[in-house]
């Protein structure tokens, strides 16, 4: 059977993309990365991608001007690449772009984003200094369906950890990328093997028994 194929877009370091490669790369895993896109040219994924034998692009954004105009003009050598390779469904790394509304549309159920918060809390930039700030107890990240507003779409999957006492916005960070790294390759997997789906109401649906089977409780009481 073919695999399901995919496109990263990513902005940065890459290391989700790195993640979803990894997972990739197994034999057995139903979906491929066909294609990683970057807009910028000095993004260090690029690299990453190049590495695993995977076609690159740059469409570098500030070539194309500023607000809906500018992501419009933006849109257009995306999609074309997008439709070139036969894209199924776009993967978003770390990718700091905004997308009009009609692209969310073309893609809608098809795009997928990872988030370092457990939405709807702290969606948006700086999480974990907010997530810090806030007293929050338990932190996380969570795979969605991307909407035409900002970090809103619909959930597919998320994961949780205990905010230390001795966390700073830096060491959340650092052990809640471990969490998306394994979460964002498990949420594609069940996408691409047709056992999740967005629905007509916006509700993710999934096949079987999905549910978790394990309750996450902070503080602990002592054993």
């Amino acid at each position: 059977m073919a695999k399901t194929r995919v496109a990263v877009l990513f902005s940065g370091r890459g290391t989700n993309l790195q993640a979803l490669l990894d997972a990739c790369a197994a034999p057995d895993f139903p979906a491929e990365i066909a294609l990683a896109i970057s807009n910028r040219p000095n993004a260090e994924g690029l690299a990453r991608a190049a590495n695993a034998g995977v076609e690159t692009r740059v469409i570098d954004h500030t070539e194309f001007g500023k607000g809906d105009e500018g992501r419009a003009a933006f849109e257009a050598p995306l999609q074309e690449a997008l439709d070139a390779e036969s894209i199924d469904y776009i993967c978003l790394a770390g990718f700091m772009r905004l997308f009009t509304a009609d692209f969310t549309r073309a893609w809608r159920g098809r795009m997928i984003n990872v988030h370092p918060s457990l939405l709807p809390a702290f969606r948006g930039l700086s999480v974990h200094e907010r997530t810090i700030e806030s007293g929050a107890k338990i932190a996380g990240c969570s795979v969605h369906f991307v909407s035409s507003e900002v970090d809103a779409g619909p959930i597919i999957g998320q994961a949780a950890l205990a905010v230390r006492p001795e966390d700073t916005a830096e060491t959340l960070a650092e052990r809640i990328l471990a969490l998306e790294h394994d979460l964002y390759p498990a949420c594609l997997k069940l996408l691409a093997e047709g056992k999740a789906r967005l629905g007509a109401n916006d509700r993710v649906t999934f096949d079987g028994d999905l549910a978790p089977d394990a309750t996450i409780m902070t503080p602990m009481a002592p054993g």
